[in-house]
């Protein structure tokens, strides 16, 4: 399948690997501003953004080989890849299948495979991604997606919660049933590019012991903490974007 994408800026690429239930635009709020020194491939996960739902099952490999494809597509044949969530997984794989474009990994909010705690919030998440009750839904995503204090400081809730109810993408059950088959410990060790991993510490849907994981297992990995939940785009961009600019260089 080929992937809705967006091309920005000029220079260095950087190819943007969303999360599950998102897209690129909704994940990543500073692509205008990563754009002023880098070339931004922006690809969209089937049944996210602009991209048709899948008509099979996704698969990791065949998920890497289509957002990489976005980027040579585009005629940016080199890049580091900045993966949120899912897009971490994908992050890895594709510094492992693409040792000859890949040049460094940001690595945010992630994980290697799903732990048992994060099996439960995917078990729970189907489940009310598959009944009629929406509210309900909203109401686990935005717990899961941002800490108590960003939760209590929203001022427009009653927008906050209709958009979640309402604004969940037709992929996000394909992407669920992927999250649970993702497995790329192995790769970790096999990684050589400078790696940059970002770990969310309020995060109650994907624990950031994950993001620890990630660290230790990639030589000479680096580690920053954000102060935020899940959602670090639209609860504490500023310093995630600072933490990148910085290791980008």
């Amino acid at each position: 399948m080929s992937l809705s994408v967006e091309v920005r800026g000029s220079g260095p690429g950087l190819l943007l690997a969303h999360g599950a239930g998102g897209s690129a635009a909704a994940n990543f709020p500073f692509i205008d501003e990563l754009a002023e020194k880098r070339t931004i491939v922006a690809p969209d996960y089937p049944g996210s953004g602009g991209t048709p739902k899948a008509e099979q099952p996704l698969e990791l490999d065949r998920l890497v080989d289509e957002v990489v494809a976005s980027a040579v597509d585009a005629g940016v044949e080199t890049f580091g890849v900045l993966g949120y969530s899912m897009g971490t997984p994908v992050a890895v794989r594709a510094a492992v299948r693409y040792p000859e474009r890949v040049t460094s990994l940001v690595l945010t909010a992630g994980f290697a495979a799903a732990d048992r705690h994060f099996r439960l919030n995917l078990d729970l998440w189907q489940q009310l991604l598959d009944g009629p009750d929406r509210d309900a839904l909203a109401r686990f995503v935005l717990l899961n997606c941002f800490s108590p204090a960003a939760l209590n400081s929203i001022d427009d809730w009653d927008e906050v919660f209709r958009s979640t109810a309402e604004g969940v993408p037709v992929g996000t059950g394909d992407h669920l049933d992927l999250l649970r088959t993702v497995e790329v410990r192995a790769d970790l060790p096999k990684i050589s590019v400078p790696t940059l991993v970002v770990a969310t510490t309020r995060d109650t849907l994907v624990s950031p012991h994950n993001s620890g994981e990630l660290a230790a297992k990639i030589p000479g990995a680096r580690l920053v903490e954000v102060d935020s939940g899940h959602l670090i785009g639209a609860e504490n961009p500023k310093p995630w974007l600072a933490a990148i600019q910085d290791f980008l260089g």
